[in-house]
């Protein structure tokens, strides 16, 4: 029930049991007994008090016999006045305060000079992750690349669920305690609750790789490439994968790939360069 059909009960609950003390009031009052006399009203203590003097300029409707003729104003009119003297209204006490500052961003209807001043927008994640991805293609140096992509992988932890973050972060102790049968567990969850999470793929699929099952690896670093194809871990790990199968051709274009992202990821600048050896000298 809505809270207007539980007023409307309430007050029709009301209605109903205060009809019948209506009804009595609305009765003839019965006659006193025979030979009882009628209650006498107790005099008023107030009948006796002095008539408030009416406040200046007062008009009584019928007039006030104290004060002047009925129905006149005790305000003086423009005649009672001097000539080309107008009544003057008295100072207001507040004219004189200090104007209260308003609020930022706040717009007053009709003032030309108010503006009203634009918040700051928050970047949001993605505008954050393509700037960041920008300047890692662009690092100088394998430093400013190591933090540009310590940043970015925070991003990509971020998963905006705190199930989700108690998971990861329990599954991380579970690797890290080489109990990687619960690692798995806990990362099965993850990707059953958050399908569109790539971190969650590609972090299963790095204890796929600790379990040397390659193919539930690969299968999982493809998921997670398809919801992050920028996520250079993943292609990494692809590439990884693919030259221990022996798969050179392939494992060279992941690294290639990778190399375009993170130009400094480490050991695929060495990988990509023996593969290309390997690849583009057969046949010769």
């Amino acid at each position: 029930m809505s809270y207007l059909e539980t007023l409307a009960a309430v007050v029709a609950a009301l209605l109903a049991a205060t009809s019948p003390l209506l009804a009595q009031e609305a009765s003839p009052a019965p006659p006193f007994a025979e030979g009882v006399e009628p209650l006498k009203p107790l005099p008023a203590p107030h009948n006796n008090l002095p008539p408030v003097p009416p406040l200046p300029g007062a008009v009584f409707p019928g007039g006030n016999p104290a004060e002047g003729s009925p129905g006149e104003s005790l305000l003086p009119s423009p005649g009672d006045t001097a000539e080309g003297e107008a009544l003057k209204p008295l100072p207001a006490p507040h004219n004189n305060l200090p104007p209260v500052p308003a609020l930022p961003g706040a717009v007053f209807p009709g003032d030309p000079h108010k503006q009203a001043e634009k918040p700051a927008g928050k970047q949001s994640r993605e505008e954050l992750l393509t700037e960041l991805l920008t300047q890692l293609a662009k690092a100088q140096d394998a430093a400013q690349a190591g933090s540009i992509s310590e940043a970015i992988q925070s991003l990509w932890l971020q998963s905006g669920s705190d199930t989700i973050g108690v998971l990861m972060g329990r599954s991380a102790k579970a690797i890290s305690d080489q109990k990687n049968a619960l690692a798995l567990k806990l990362l099965d969850a993850v990707v059953e609750l958050a399908p569109d999470y790539a971190e969650g793929w590609n972090r299963r699929a790095y204890v796929f790789f600790l379990d040397n099952d390659y193919e539930n690896a690969v299968e999982d670093l493809r998921r997670a490439l398809a919801l992050e194809p920028n996520h250079f871990k993943a292609l990494e790990g692809l590439a990884r994968i693919l030259r221990e199968t022996g798969q050179k051709k392939a494992s060279l274009k992941a690294y290639r790939e990778l190399l375009k992202i993170n130009p400094f990821e480490e050991g695929a600048k060495k990988a990509a360069d023996e593969l290309s050896v390997e690849v583009e000298g057969q046949g010769i």
